[in-house]
Formats: C-alpha cells, sequence, structure tokens
C-alpha cells in the first residue's frame, strides 16, 4: 500500500470513527509519510479533546506536528494548555513551534512575552515568533532591554537580534 493510499484510508477512518486517531496517529509518518500527520489532525478539525489527548501521549514529533497544526485546526483558545507546555520544554523546535501563529494568536500578554524571552535564552531567532511585531510592547521590550543589560554586565554578547528590537 502506498503511502497515500494509507493516509487517505486512515484519514476516512478517523472521519467515520474519531477516537481511531489514537491508534493511526503514532503509525501516520511511517506508514503514511511526511503529511500523514496533519491530514489526520485536519481530519479531527473542532474536536480539542482528541487533539489534546495526541498531543500528551505524543512523542516530540507527534508533539510538534499538532503544535505546527493548530492554526488550522479551529480549536480557538482550547489547545492553549499544549503550548504552554511546550513553552516549558528545553527542545528548542517545540519553543520554536509553540509561538507559531497559533501561540502568538492565543497566549495571553504575560506568557507570549516568556516564551519571546525563552527564546532569546535558547538562541532562537525572534523572527520565528509569529507575530512579533502586533505582539511588541512596553513590557516586551523593558524584559529585552533588562536581558541585554544583564548580558553586558557579565561580559557576554547580546543577540543581534535582541539588539535591533530596542
Amino acid at each position: 500500500m502506498s503511502d497515500h493510499d494509507w493516509t487517505a484510508r486512515a484519514v476516512r477512518q478517523v472521519k467515520e470513527s474519531p477516537e481511531s486517531a489514537r491508534l493511526l496517529f503514532p503509525q501516520a509518518q511511517r506508514r503514511g509519510g511526511p503529511g500523514a500527520r496533519r491530514a489526520l489532525l485536519n481530519a479531527l478539525r473542532g474536536n480539542a479533546d482528541l487533539v489534546s489527548a495526541l498531543y500528551w501521549s505524543g512523542d516530540t514529533g507527534e508533539r510538534l506536528a499538532v503544535l505546527d497544526a493548530l492554526p488550522d485546526l479551529g480549536l480557538g483558545p482550547a489547545a492553549v494548555p499544549l503550548v504552554e507546555d511546550a513553552l516549558r520544554a528545553n527542545d528548542t523546535r517545540l519553543v520554536a513551534a509553540a509561538l507559531g501563529p497559533y501561540g502568538s494568536r492565543w497566549l495571553d500578554d504575560h506568557a507570549f512575552r516568556h516564551g519571546v524571552l525563552k527564546c532569546v535564552f535558547l538562541s532562537i531567532p525572534l523572527a520565528s515568533v509569529a507575530g512579533l511585531d502586533r505582539r511588541f510592547d512596553d513590557e516586551l521590550a523593558r524584559m529585552l532591554a533588562d536581558h541585554a543589560a544583564e548580558r553586558r554586565a557579565a561580559g557576554r554578547p547580546v543577540p543581534q537580534d535582541v539588539l535591533e528590537r530596542l
């Protein structure tokens, strides 16, 4: 069975029986190829409980797939706990994905600012933060300025993308 055939069959199955995603999602990358996880998640559009369950039970790749798909799943703020969890990780891929379009849209100001600062600490380019220009405010500018001052006091360089924001 080709990757495309497996994915098409799995999507049909998930649409008919959403709970089947619990079994199919972990197999998706291996059996359906690179787009299969996204296709299964799209079949779950609006089902915040099941999308959340896939995130919580998933490995890093599965969690990344969920985070990347969130803007298209019509979940409103229901998936914010997933984004907040990813921001607590030390895996730069999860942190960067958490501050994609969904996180930028739904995180409150406090969580968004701290996510941006975590990006700076983990050397994640600020250009990867979705909506940064729209969400940038005086408090975030102050936080970045304080961070830059601490780095200078310690004789450490300040990242260029932070300097560009000050």
